[in-house]
Order: C-alpha cells, then sequence, then structure tokens
C-alpha cells in the first residue's frame, strides 16, 4: 500500500519535501533541510530508506553512530534503524530519499526525539 501521490508535497518545520515518483512498493522523494534544520530522530516498522545527498553536508545519525556525508554520497537506511538527519550549515541541504516497502505511509513514523515539539 502506498499513500503516496507524485507530484504531493508538505511544509515542515525543518524545510520541505516533495514526492517526484511513486510505484506500489516505492516512493522517491526530494527533500529539502533548512540551514541549522533537524529532522526527529525516528524509525520505520514498515519502510526502508535510502538517502542520496545532492547539495549540502548531511550529518546523520543511524542508531548509535554519526556519519557526515556530502553531494553524491549514500546512505542505507534499515527497517526498525533509529535515525535522523540535520543541516549543521548556514546553506540548505538537499537529499533524495527512496523509500521501500510494503506500506509507504506519513503514518509511519515513530518519533523519539523532536526538537519542535512534534509527537506524530
Amino acid at each position: 500500500m502506498n499513500n503516496y501521490k507524485k507530484g504531493s508535497s508538505d511544509i515542515r518545520p525543518w524545510g520541505k519535501w516533495e514526492v517526484i515518483e511513486v510505484g506500489s512498493n516505492y516512493c522517491i522523494k526530494k527533500i529539502d533541510v533548512n540551514p541549522n534544520g533537524k529532522l526527529s530522530l525516528q524509525s520505520h516498522d514498515y519502510r526502508t530508506e535510502h538517502w542520496i545527498i545532492v547539495n549540502g553536508k548531511a550529518t546523520i545519525t543511524l542508531d548509535d553512530k554519526i556519519i557526515e556525508k556530502s553531494p553524491d554520497e549514500e546512505i542505507y537506511i534499515p527497517l526498525k534503524a533509529k535515525h535522523r538527519i540535520e543541516n549543521k550549515e548556514n546553506k540548505p541541504l538537499t537529499f533524495i530519499e527512496i523509500q521501500i516497502g510494503e506500506t509507504l505511509d506519513e503514518n509511519d513514523i515513530k518519533r523519539y526525539e523532536d526538537i519542535y515539539g512534534r509527537t506524530h
């Protein structure tokens, strides 16, 4: 089940995302993270993610590791792994996120920490 629609987008406290392609078991998003923006520390029960950095410098938390990535570098986020991406720079960060799973939905986010006070 894929609840995403091609062309859909959302503004978040840390930046924005836009769906650029969907299939029965995948979704591809372009994600922009504002300078000093930070996504929530989260995990997913139904999808894996593959991130490819295209602009800026990413600081990624993957379980207990902190990893730095630059343009044309990538990282794989396994099922149920705690993860987050943040932009510690003063310029925008853009990455492509490829989600793969049987259920693709914004409700498949379990948040552990969020500097913007979100719980869902």
